[in-house]
């Protein structure tokens, strides 16, 4: 598509309802009143009834203005360069690969347009790489795009990374507060702020392009990425989309556009991610059109008049059609009408889930309008294929050109062709610029205009400094836990204290302003003071998750786990008034730690900048009030723990803290005690995983296998097979008989069955894992260890496992984990699981099993490279 040629015109001519204010007034789930609310999960629905509900009309949607004129000379650049691409060469600018699968030297066979950092990938397969180590993978990546010494054409490749609360990937970045806490600032200048900050420190270290600003709309807070959704009101959205784009980017038609000091974004997940039944990540969106444009749609059209580059596809399905191929949403929604002229780029293998495609062979997804694919790992095989579906036809020509053009046009744009390699460029390893200073400022206050005051009785906040002070909880001086997921790794997880020189944790905070007071601090996670203090912040809250692995059943805060209350209450009963800081990605029911709290404040995730937080908390050196609190509620605040859709301006709403609430000092209003019924039990929903506690979780069979072929299920601790080839007893982990001691003595299987085929692509799609918990106490002299998963003989993935079981200590449990991708590559049809883990071994094997489920957080992993 050429740019246009269209005069200047409001941004959008069918205007969302204007202002915050305008949430107040919409219907069920967020619509308009006069619109059909959205099917819940019980909703029947019948199958003409559900087209109709998923049929999309463009001429719908807001006709949005592109902010660039056509530009001949750019045009004509572009076309020249065309004129002199191969197929191969077009083909490679809209395949992109990531840095743990791809090298420089593929770049420079393979001419790829585009490579990417993900969650886990960093330089060397280490999360604490340096950022010196960053730029010099820039550097040999765009080395390698620029050598013509095999022929190729040299066009400069493109580096993505996900920053997405500041470079939080890289070592001594400042990490600003996650969206969530953004949206209750309701300061769209403060985002621009924040957008420039991130895209200067993101090219210190080599890359011109973030995956930001996400813009979805969550609607059912179980949701695990709720926290990057900065309100379940699209006003709040829709207003901050062009704040963020512009700050990162630059002002469209700006000198300052898409400089050296700025880089281009990623608008994300278009369309529909915050609307999944049942907040399920990766999931089924079916919602009405109407509420597709003015919920989930609603930050696009003001983003695309900012002049964003890219936008995201999406992995949820709309009406069961997904969004990597979703024709009349890619191209005649967002490009033909909302005038979109960047590119639309696809989420990480996202196109292997449309039916009829695998992660390497997917035209669908390029004729529906996808212009590059993210194949993380299957890049190669995507490339191979793609170039035969070009020579065939089966990808028009056509398609391909238009989806190279607005590829290059965005490169051309970015004057990456003129530019030097990243380490030459203006900020290129300008390190210190890396949590400086006043970056770190603009943090903090996006910390102290973030946090929401849900209670202040007889108003204790704000506390003078000149006390005696306990900082208490898991929370208090754990940055990992404060920063939350997309932090330094995918899910924010086995992070150390030393891996963020630039930031201080809430008790950082704290100390240093008590004792500036002339007070004093004592840190006590646990609560047990040394010297009885005046008042206590406890900080506790979520422990860090991304994408689906932070999905919930319900909005129960640690079901079973009451540690954190007890240490409130412990507190309070020592006569010591208690001011409770909670770190969370949602909200959450915690009516019982309110009640227990003197006072309650939302800290959501606040980043790097703990002391924020110390900032309102705590009264100055001369008694006066330093900072009051500015947030309010972006998220409607549960009454139960069932009450996970509740969004402003539904029918029946009735939150706890309404959309909005937040208190200042000047409010001096008590909170009566609040009813303790969550509403729903610490079981209600809750995943046992497939095994736990020595048994199969529900729906799962545990099944023992002899070499005779004949089995048994295990249904009592102590069970042998048929054959005597294998046998189980009890064995204590955790708990009395909390795992299984399997022993061979011949050639068996152990393996847990599902009663229903489960589809575990959205958890292959990453960096999942298979985790167990277990114990090696004896391997076989000989013979192979196979673990395996499956759905039959024709759709299984086995691994051979002996040597890695080696290398794990002896008589000591571990989670080990094996990554699920590597389970697809050996075979395993991920959509239709039956069977989640078996083990096949020879006489000779004794292993303790205590749990098998899916996650991330494995104390040791298999690299299925060197298997």
């Amino acid at each position: 598509m050429i740019e246009s040629h269209r005069p200047a015109r409001p941004f959008f001519r069918r205007a969302l309802l204007p202002g915050v204010l305008a949430a107040l007034v919409l219907g069920a789930s967020g619509c308009a009143r006069d619109e059909a609310p959205a099917a819940d999960a019980t909703t029947p629905t019948t199958e003409a009834a559900a087209a109709d509900a998923g049929a999309i009309d463009a001429a719908n949607w807001p006709d949005t203005a592109w902010p660039f004129p056509e530009d001949a000379a750019l045009e004509q650049r572009i076309t020249d360069l065309m004129a002199t691409m191969s197929v191969e060469e077009k083909v490679g600018q809209i395949v992109q690969g990531d840095i743990a699968d791809i090298t420089p030297e593929d770049v420079r066979k393979y001419r790829l347009g585009s490579i990417l950092a993900g969650g886990n990938s960093d330089p060397g397969g280490r999360y604490d790489a340096s950022p010196a180590e960053w730029l010099a993978l820039s550097d040999a990546f765009w080395e390698a795009s620029m050598d013509t010494s095999g022929g190729g054409k040299a066009i400069p490749v493109i580096f993505g990374i996900d920053a997405v609360h500041g470079q939080s990937n890289i070592v001594g970045a400042t990490l600003f507060p996650h969206n969530i806490g953004l949206g209750a600032t309701r300061n769209a200048e403060l985002m621009r702020e924040i957008g420039r900050v991130t895209a200067i420190e993101t090219r210190t270290t080599g890359m011109e392009w973030a995956f930001a600003p996400t813009v979805a709309v969550p609607q059912d807070d179980r949701w695990g990425r709720t926290y990057e959704g900065y309100s379940e009101s699209p006003d709040v959205v829709a207003a901050f989309a062009p704040a963020v784009v512009e700050g990162m980017q630059g002002k469209a038609g700006s000198p300052e556009f898409l400089n050296d000091h700025h880089v281009m974004v990623s608008v994300k997940h278009y369309l529909g991610d915050g609307g999944t039944a049942g907040g399920k990540d990766q999931g089924e969106t079916a919602v009405t059109e109407a509420q597709l444009r003015d919920i989930h749609g609603a930050g696009y059209p003001p983003a695309i008049a900012a002049g964003a580059q890219a936008v995201m596809a999406s992995f949820n399905s709309v009406h069961g059609q997904r969004m990597h191929g979703h024709k009349a949403l890619l191209t005649d929604v967002l490009k033909d009408r909302m005038n979109f002229g960047g590119f639309v780029v696809g989420d990480w293998n996202g196109h292997g889930q449309l039916p009829g495609c695998t992660t390497t062979d997917c035209a669908a997804t390029f004729n529906a309008g996808l212009d590059m694919a993210m194949a993380p790992d299957s890049w190669r095989g995507l490339y191979e294929s793609t170039v035969k579906h070009v020579q065939s036809g089966e990808l028009p020509m056509a398609r391909l050109d238009d989806a190279v053009r607005r590829i290059l046009r965005v490169k051309f744009r970015m004057g990456l062709f003129d530019a030097p390699k990243p380490s030459e460029r203006a900020l290129g390893g300008k390190f210190e610029l890396l949590g400086a200073p006043e970056h770190r400022e603009v943090a903090r206050r996006a910390v102290r205009e973030s946090l929401v005051l849900l209670k202040n009785q007889d108003g204790i906040l704000p506390l003078a400094a000149n006390q005696n002070v306990l900082v208490a909880g898991d929370g208090a001086d754990d940055m990992g836990k404060q920063s939350g997921g997309w932090t330094l790794n995918w899910q924010g997880t086995g992070t150390k204290r030393a891996d963020y020189p630039n930031g201080d944790t809430i008790w950082d905070g704290i100390r240093t302003q008590v004792t500036a007071a002339g007070g004093s601090a004592q840190l006590a996670i646990d609560g047990a003071y040394r010297q009885k203090p005046d008042v206590a912040i406890v900080v506790f809250g979520e422990d860090p998750y991304a994408e689906f692995l932070g999905d919930l059943p319900n909005l129960l805060y640690k079901p079973g786990d009451d540690a954190d209350l007890e240490l409130v209450k412990r507190l309070r009963a020592d006569g010591i008034p208690v001011i409770s800081v909670f770190i969370s990605g949602r909200p959450l029911w915690m009516n019982r730690e309110i009640n227990a709290s003197n006072a309650f404040v939302a800290a959501w995730l606040p980043g790097s900048e703990g002391a924020g937080i110390a900032d309102v908390l705590l009264r100055g050196a001369d008694g006066q009030p330093q900072h009051d609190f500015k947030g309010k509620l972006s998220f409607s605040w549960p009454r139960r723990a069932d009450q996970y859709v509740n969004n402003v301006g539904m029918e029946g709403y009735d939150p706890l803290f309404a959309f909005g609430h937040g208190l200042t000092y000047a409010d001096a209003s008590n909170l009566d005690a609040l009813p303790e019924d969550a509403g729903v039990s610490a079981e209600d929903g809750k995943d046992a995983g497939y095994f736990a506690k020595g048994v199969p979780g529900p729906g799962i069979r545990l099944v023992v296998t002899g070499a005779d072929g004949r089995g048994a299920d295990v249904l009592h601790p102590r069970v042998v097979t048929p054959d005597g080839t294998l046998s189980l007893a009890a064995v204590d982990y955790q708990t009395q008989e909390g795992g299984r001691l399997l022993t061979w003595t011949g050639n068996a299987t152990a393996e847990l069955l599902s009663h229903s085929p489960a589809d575990l692509s959205r958890e292959t799609n990453g960096d999942s894992l298979l985790l167990a918990t277990l114990r090696v106490d004896a391997l076989p002299a000989s013979g192979d260890i196979t673990l395996s998963a499956g759905c039959g003989d024709d759709c299984s993935g086995a691994l051979p496992v002996r040597e890695w079981l080696a290398t794990l200590p002896r008589n000591e449990w571990v989670t080990a984990g094996i990554p699920l991708k590597c389970l697809t590559a050996a075979g395993l049809d991920a959509t239709r699981v039956s069977t989640p883990f078996a083990l096949r071994a020879p006489p000779g094997l004794t292993l303790g099993l205590a749990e098998v489920r899916i996650g991330t957080d494995a104390t040791h992993r298999l690299d299925c490279k060197t298997q």
